[in-house]
């Protein structure tokens, strides 16, 4: 094993094993070798942890009671640590998750940006005056909710703990993040930036651990205020089932089937190289993936050839190859998963256009070839079902109505793309797309500063921008008779 950064719980400020004295081991999915022996939290460390963030959230202590300034300082701190590890936890991510050096990097970078846009709000999130009749005085605060849990999955596992502990941080909760046990390294590096960045003890807390125990644990624990959760909708759905028991807030953001919407009208080759970013970017291992190609049937051919000349072309990499620009699938299991769907896609009468197996000149790693099918009818599972995998589904229309309505036709409803050159056309059809997010001419695209989430099953709350404000704070509102 070639990893030597943080291996151990974070805890109330200390470095520490797991109560049973457990560990697992993570694996290189470009390699198929192990990469590091991890700590592994069960019930009683997830406890240790809640209770520390719960001793850390009281109102009269350190953390409560700093001024919203000081805050943010302490929040640009934890970014500049960040930037300054950039390249280590970028070489850490590629090993752990099998993603590109230039995707994880985007990650890292993404991470910076989101802590220095919340550290500018710490001093801005306040309450207002309500006019009531009378002689009174009336109005609202803005408080902490206490402390907030963070259950992150393994595909973009630095960032998208980055997305919901800044806000959390930022409005005066405290946190214990449990990162998936698949990817568990990159997540004990925010343990690092909050010591260098001077965090009060037990304000945040690392527990890496199996969701069937340290992640249902968070969800179900009695002193735990919020529960932010990333992963697919079957367990979101356990996920707020638990968190209900405590009457405890949730924020999910879950699976998805996104179209990208290609009228005659478009730029083709911008079309072909959004969509071709859309699908294969991460292996395709995205919730906001763009794994439906909805096209019009005038310029189906066209774009198809474009796209399978992408895909074709795409340099297949390990996680430490500068070449690559598609890694491997996460896991073994993953992959299996992936040509499953492949299988099925085949079987239900669709047309391998390209890819469809594993690469013939890899003789290790988890990868999947990049694959496009052609003759798919939106009824089909490969068009219904979440792949999780670097696998885009080509389906054609013939008018504006026929479009909406097959990229409406889905249980998910996060992420959509509309290409067209006519701005009539980009609004009303963004109007009609019963999505969270609906990109015109460029996908997948976010910023911290936007909100993300879906409608649907593809999740309930949002993160970034303004919204993730309201996820993590609870309205006072107090009443003065002034007579």
């Amino acid at each position: 094993m070639s990893y030597s950064g943080p291996t151990t719980l974070y805890i109330d400020g200390e470095w520490t094993a797991a109560e049973s004295g457990e560990t697992f081991v993570t694996e290189d999915p470009a390699t198929e070798e192990p990469y590091a022996d991890v700590a592994e939290a069960a019930e009683a460390d997830v406890d240790r942890a809640v209770a520390a963030a719960y001793e850390a959230a009281h109102r009269d202590g350190e953390w409560r009671s700093l001024g919203p300034r000081e805050r943010g300082q302490h929040l640009h701190a934890m970014a500049d640590a960040i930037e300054e590890r950039k390249d280590e936890i970028v070489n850490v991510e590629s090993h752990d998750n099998g993603k590109t050096p230039f995707e994880a990097s985007l990650d890292i970078d993404m991470v910076i940006e989101t802590f220095r846009y919340y550290a500018g709000w710490t001093d801005k999130i306040q309450g207002d005056e309500v006019p009531v009749p009378g002689d009174r005085l009336n109005y609202t605060v803005r408080e902490p909710v206490g402390v907030t849990g963070h259950v992150i999955p393994w595909n973009y596992p630095f960032q998208l703990a980055g997305r919901s502990l800044a806000p959390a941080l930022a409005c005066g909760n405290t946190a214990v993040l449990k990162p998936s046990s698949t990817t568990p390294l990159s997540a004990l590096y925010y343990a690092v930036a909050a010591e260098e960045a001077g965090l009060p003890e037990g304000v945040l807390n690392v527990v890496p651990g199996r969701g069937s125990t340290a992640g249902n644990r968070l969800a179900e624990h009695p002193d735990v205020d919020h529960v932010a959760f990333t992963g697919s909708t079957g367990v979101g759905k356990g996920v707020m089932e638990r968190a209900s028991e405590n009457v405890t807030g949730v924020t999910l953001e879950l699976g998805g089937k996104g179209p990208n919407v290609i009228f005659p009208d478009a730029d083709l080759d911008a079309a072909a190289a959004g969509c071709h970013y859309g699908i294969f970017m991460n292996a395709g291992q995205m919730c906001w993936a763009g794994s439906r190609l909805v096209v019009h049937e005038s310029v189906h051919d066209e774009v198809v050839d474009r796209v399978v000349q992408r895909a074709e072309s795409t340099p297949l990499g390990s996680g430490i190859d500068d070449d690559g620009q598609m890694g491997p699938t996460v896991s073994e299991s993953q992959q299996q998963e992936v040509l499953d769907y492949i299988e099925t896609g085949k079987e239900e009468g669709a047309t391998v256009a390209t890819g469809g197996g594993v690469p013939e000149d890899k003789d290790a790693g988890y990868f999947v070839e990049p694959t496009v099918f052609t003759d798919v009818t939106n009824d089909m599972t490969i068009a219904q079902e979440e792949i999780f995998g670097p696998v885009l589904s080509v389906i054609s229309f013939s008018d504006r109505e026929e479009a909406i309505e097959i990229a409406n036709d889905s249980p998910y409803g996060l992420m959509a793309g509309v290409w067209t050159s006519d701005l009539k056309t980009a609004h009303t059809v963004a109007e009609y797309l019963d999505y969270g997010m609906v990109s015109v001419n460029e996908y997948p695209v976010t910023q911290p500063q936007t909100p993300f989430g879906g409608f649907k099953e593809s999740g309930y709350g949002r993160e970034q921008g303004t919204e993730a404000l309201h996820e993590y704070t609870q309205t006072k509102n107090v009443n003065v008779n002034l007579e």
